[in-house]
């Protein structure tokens, strides 16, 4: 269709789409007239394709109407009107009904058609065809498959990969065809070169091989629960070099990934193939190799060696000077991935990155200087910032917030530079246009550095108080007056925020001035400046008779609390202006969600917020430094994510085999455990132990894969400690009767605890959860001791028709060995923040110091896991993190007792040499039977 032609029926130039009704009705009348205008149906079908692909959307009668009418056009020959026609059908068969009224004319096409026709044809029947139906065209696209046209066979691989989930059995019959498609290499037909095949179109390109790529997919959705299967396409296709397409390269590579995540070992199988790819012609390939493999050495270190790995760094390097934006912008995501985990591995490639800072593509600069903030140091944090400021008013919100989130990451790494990236972030804050989201991530990184940095306090408030004189926010406002009226009483002059928090009462609507009324009210009872109390007051007094009911009702009750703030006989008006505790909110919600669902007695009975668990201010900053780290180590943050990256997975148990580290799960991990606090103290045993003071995560006591997977957890009351065994029963068609746990003390004669009883899991059927416990009576505040286990249970077989054992069956008795569960000094310590960890390890009185030689071959950032998983603290000032290329490392570990809330602090130095790590283990504490266990129980 020439231009002049389509712009005598439309006006191509204009922005505004057809009219429904009118294509609707020239539709109807010209695809009926006889005889057929070829061109003129085209140009109806163009229209009618441009609004449905705007999202304008028919009725189910004039769908079906539309799709009747079009269905008449396949009496012409024409092939430029048939390709309109299947395009339209594929558009139109999710709308219309009775489909299947065209399937005859597609078949036929596919059957006779002409080369240029048949590939339509071939896509189409994925859209007609259902599960009664799709075995009437196995023998066609079995026959397309090995068609000699590359582009009829790649359309008839693909119509048979969407296919599948229609009709599987019939699919499957051609896998072997599926097969040769890949070894096949499929040409155009070889047409002379003159001017008549010019003139009627016939001229073909050079193959691209492109069925190739689609026979790999095919035959991996054929055989993608086969390892086996997959493991020999895969070494058949790396070892051969049928395979011209570059895209099927990559899909190869895939499949290696695939294996690769199965089972890591077969790595040394693929490594040198990967390793040659990297030197292929084809970008992609080159970025996809360099993908698998670095994700996977991060997975799995000891099987990539630092050798491999630079090679790997290398050719990313080499990919940066390339022209393309598409393949530099890949290769930043993948070098970007790995400097949230491993920044100096990747710090020779920090000469390309300040080259692509100036680059013209702000989105490939903003990455570059993403990953500069993740490998930078103390020493050149203040030049990256000055270049940043440069470009960052120029890039969008999306590319903004990504920045922040490095700068945020890069403050608690090097909370000694946290002067340059405060004012960084105030002048972005101010000058900086950008939405709501951008600005709010902002605020939340300024929050961070005064939670986790105390010195930054002073010059952030004051520079948040000329903020807020302009912001057009209000939650961002909400947040900042909030953090003023936290923070502010214990700065060395208080009085300065109370005018700024005053004007917002003065100057704002209802919503601004309710938070500015409890912020104020905080103010009162400041230790720092009593004499504010009466100015307080007085404004308050003022503020009560506001035109607004939420405002004046904020306002009294502050007065009251004040008021009853002077009697010393009770703390609760104290508590409610300045609390000291803190509910855990995810317990919270579902025990009143539980108090809602489960009363029967019209609510006479009160809710108990006693038995919600309270953090102090210190754990609920240790348990949200551990969020932070750990969405710094998986590329992801509340709100925001990098494009592609996914969020971490929060996993149910833990092992003695790396640290799961403070999952983003948190949540998740602390409501678990408080659906097992409940089921505990619902059992009649247990009620009369009391509050749980601290429950273990999930320790895996047994292989995932095994016929039973158990998983144990150590509960902690005063006098008790109970051990909670959760069994699964993995084996079809059998069932476990009387399932119980026995636990033998290792050291039975020198052993602190009195075994009390047994509740055991009356039956457990195939791929049924059930819980067992054992209770024990403690002689002492803090016991220290490991346990010996056994799964005792008895089989019985399982009628399969009924679920239920056969009955009259007695079954036999069995037992199972389950690794051993240790009650370490770990259990009574939880993880707690200190802003100067230095200062406070000096302060604490009672010390422990104890050295360790580690002979096995472990790394130095394994030994940091295991010490974090055993002493369960909390570890500071980014430690928890040894670089690769160090031979020696420093780890700070902060924690509090469960029982009497004593402050713990560990300073470990390790020495890595031939003959293994060296561990200086200095330990204080308030408490010093805590710290001495602790320290000597560590390794």
């Amino acid at each position: 269709m020439s231009t002049k032609t389509y712009k005598k029926f439309e006006n191509a130039g204009s922005g505004d789409l057809p009219d429904k009704m009118t294509v609707y009705q020239d539709c109807m009348n010209t695809f009926n007239e006889s005889p057929v205008n070829p061109k003129r149906c085209r140009v109806l079908i163009s229209r009618l394709l441009r609004l449905l692909s705007n999202g304008v959307a028919f009725p189910e009668n004039e769908a079906t109407a539309l799709f009747f009418s079009i269905s008449k056009l396949f009496q012409h020959q024409n092939d430029a009107l048939r390709q309109a026609v299947y395009l339209a059908i594929k558009e139109l068969s999710g709308m219309s009904e009775d489909v299947l009224m065209a399937t005859s004319s597609i078949m036929k096409d596919v059957q006779n058609g002409s080369d240029l026709v048949k590939p339509n044809a071939i896509r189409a029947l994925t859209y007609v065809l259902d599960e009664s139906t799709a075995f009437s065209a196995e023998r066609l696209l079995k026959s397309a498959v090995v068609s000699k046209h590359p582009s009829i066979s790649s359309a008839a691989l693909c119509t048979s990969y969407n296919l599948l989930p229609i009709s599987e059995v019939t699919i499957k019959r051609f896998a072997n065809e599926a097969q040769e498609g890949i070894s096949d290499l499929k040409q155009f037909p070889s047409i002379p070169y003159d001017e008549h095949s010019l003139l009627v179109g016939e001229f073909y390109p050079n193959s691209t091989y492109m069925a190739q790529y689609h026979a790999i997919g095919l035959i991996y959705q054929l055989k993608k629960n086969d390892k086996m299967a997959i493991l020999k396409l895969a070494s058949q296709l790396a070892n051969s070099n049928t395979l011209k397409n570059q895209l099927a390269k990559v899909q190869v590579v895939k499949l290696i990934d695939d294996l690769l995540a199965r089972d890591p070992q077969l790595y040394r199988q693929f490594e040198e193939i990967l390793l040659s790819w990297l030197t292929n012609k084809h970008e992609a390939v080159q970025i996809e190799v360099a993908k698998v493999i670095s994700t996977f050495s991060l997975r799995n270190p000891r099987l990539v060696s630092p050798e491999r790995f630079s090679y790997i760094v290398t050719t990313l390097q080499s990919l940066l000077a390339v022209p393309r934006v598409s393949t530099r912008f890949a290769v930043l995501r993948i070098l970007n991935k790995i400097a949230m985990v491993s920044p100096e591995k990747i710090a020779v490639c920090n000469a390309e990155l300040e080259t692509l800072i100036n680059d013209s593509n702000r989105n490939i600069s903003t990455y570059a200087i993403t990953i500069l903030l993740k490998t930078g140091n103390a020493s050149n944090i203040a030049s990256l910032i000055s270049r940043i400021t440069r470009f960052i008013h120029d890039v969008s919100d999306d590319f903004k917030i990504i920045i922040i989130d490095a700068i945020r990451t890069l403050s608690l790494n090097f909370p000694q530079e946290w002067k340059s990236i405060v004012k960084f972030l105030i002048d972005v804050l101010k000058n900086s246009e950008g939405g709501l989201k951008f600005k709010n991530t902002v605020v939340e990184a300024i929050i961070d550095i005064v939670s986790f940095i105390p010195e930054s306090k002073d010059m952030i408030l004051e520079s948040l108080c000329d903020f807020i004189e302009d912001c057009e926010f209000n939650e961002i406002l909400v947040r900042i007056l909030h953090l003023l009226g936290k923070e502010g009483p214990y700065t060395s002059r208080p009085s300065l925020y109370v005018r700024h928090i005053y004007n917002r009462v003065v100057l704002e609507n209802s919503i601004i001035r309710s938070a500015a009324v409890v912020a104020l009210a905080k103010f009162a009872l400041t230790k720092n400046d009593p004499t504010l109390k009466e100015s307080i007051v007085s404004l308050l007094n003022r503020i009560a008779n506001d035109q607004d009911d939420e405002v004046r009702d904020r306002a009294t009750i502050a007065l009251r609390l004040i008021e009853f703030s002077e009697d010393d006989s009770t703390t609760v008006a104290t508590e409610l202006i300045e609390p000291k505790y803190f509910y855990d909110l995810p317990s919270l919600e579902a025990k009143l969600n539980n108090y809602l669902n489960t009363n029967d007695d019209s609510f006479k009975t009160p809710f108990d917020a006693s038995s919600v668990r309270r953090f102090t201010e210190d754990e609920v900053k240790a348990i949200e430094l551990k969020r932070k780290q750990e969405q710094a180590l998986t590329g992801t943050t509340e709100g925001t994510s990098e494009p592609g990256a996914k969020k971490a997975k929060s996993e149910s148990t833990t092992d003695n085999k790396g640290f799961a580290g403070p999952s983003v799960g948190e949540d998740e991990q602390e409501l678990l455990n408080t659906k097992y606090a409940e089921k505990l103290l619902a059992i009649d045993q247990f009620k009369e132990y009391g509050k749980i003071i601290n429950s273990s995560k999930p320790v895996s006591l047994t292989e995932s894969e095994a016929e039973f997977v158990v998983n144990g957890i150590k509960h902690i009351f005063k006098d008790n400690i109970v051990f909670q065994f959760n069994i699964t029963n993995t084996l079809p068609n059998v069932a476990l009767d009387n399932v119980s746990v026995t636990c033998t003390q290792e050291d039975p004669e020198a052993s602190q605890l009195e075994e009390l009883f047994t509740i055991s899991i009356d039956r457990l059927l195939p791929t049924d959860t059930g819980s067992c416990y054992v209770s024990f009576q403690k002689n002492d505040e803090l016991v220290i001791e490991g346990f010996l286990n056994n799964l005792l249970f008895t089989t019985k077989d399982v009628d399969p028709n009924t679920n239920e054992p056969y009955e009259g069956e007695e079954g036999f008795q069995d037992e199972y060995e389950i690794d051993s569960l240790y009650i370490s000094a770990g259990d009574y310590v939880t993880g707690s923040f200190i802003g100067n960890f230095d200062a406070a390890f000096d302060e604490l009185p009672a010390e422990e110091i104890a050295v360790f030689n580690i002979q096995e071959n472990l790394s130095l950032q394994e030994v940091i896991d295991k010490l974090v998983i055993n002493s369960n603290c909390l570890p500071l000032n980014n430690t928890q993190f040894a670089p690769n290329d160090s031979n020696s490392h420093t780890l700070k570990l902060f924690g509090k007792s469960v029982l009497s809330g004593s402050k713990v602090a560990l300073l470990i130095k390790m020495i890595r040499s031939s003959k293994g790590i060296a561990l200086k283990v200095q330990g204080k504490g308030e408490d010093a039977t805590l710290c001495s266990d602790l320290v000597n129980g560590l390794m």
